[in-house]
């Protein structure tokens, strides 16, 4: 991995200019990991707008295959991540609210995004349209991370590719978003991608 999370104390004792800082989106269908996501590789304790699903919510919030989760994000999940090698860098980390009720937020909390993790579950392929779609009619930067849930079905990046119908330039990763390796790693082909399209001189015509 070809960055490591740094200390408080080592970014103090850093000379030179000051951490650029870049906004990252972790957006998804509802129950796909996107809280936990941040939670995992933030190095401050996340902020959450986590309340316990109620009644209220059902035959509008989508359980299936979600039998054990009782909270959902209402508003957002915050969370930051600070480089120092190669570059010295600071991710501000939003996660979205996953139910359809509460996509208006998005457009809000994707203003001045570097890019997005568009997490998909394999089990519940069909919530991830949205996200997609939304990357997609805004020209954001994105990449496809399947969270590999111990009960899912294993697909190749390819497979998921096609189903979603996504363009070739679009990166396709497996992840475990509970391991902090494998989230970061997320993150870090999201900041190389899009890095690489700021660099193209029409990358609306690549997404």
């Amino acid at each position: 991995m070809p960055y490591a999370p740094s200390s408080d104390a080592a970014r103090a004792g850093r000379a030179g200019a000051p951490p650029e800082e870049l906004k990252i989106i972790v957006a998804g269908g509802f129950g796909v990991g996107k809280t936990t996501m941040i939670a995992t590789v933030s190095e401050i304790e996340p902020l959450t707008t986590e309340e316990r699903l109620t009644i209220a919510s059902s035959g509008i919030d989508n359980l299936e295959g979600l039998a054990h989760k009782a909270t959902t994000t209402v508003a957002m999940d915050f969370g930051r991540i600070t480089f120092d090698d190669p570059f010295s860098l600071i991710l501000f980390l939003f996660g979205t609210p996953g139910q359809e009720r509460f996509w208006f937020l998005w457009d809000d909390l994707g203003h001045g995004a570097l890019g997005v993790v568009v997490l998909v579950d394999t089990r519940r392929l069909e919530d991830s349209f949205a996200a997609v779609g939304w990357c997609e009619q805004r020209h954001l930067p994105f990449v496809v991370a399947v969270n590999e849930f111990d009960n899912a079905f294993r697909y190749t990046p390819d497979e998921v590719r096609q189903a979603l119908g996504l363009a070739p330039c679009i990166p396709v990763v497996t992840c475990d978003v509970r391991q902090s390796a494998s989230a970061m790693n997320v993150l870090i082909t999201l900041v190389g991608h899009s890095l690489e399209l700021s660099r193209t001189p029409n990358p609306g015509a690549l997404t």
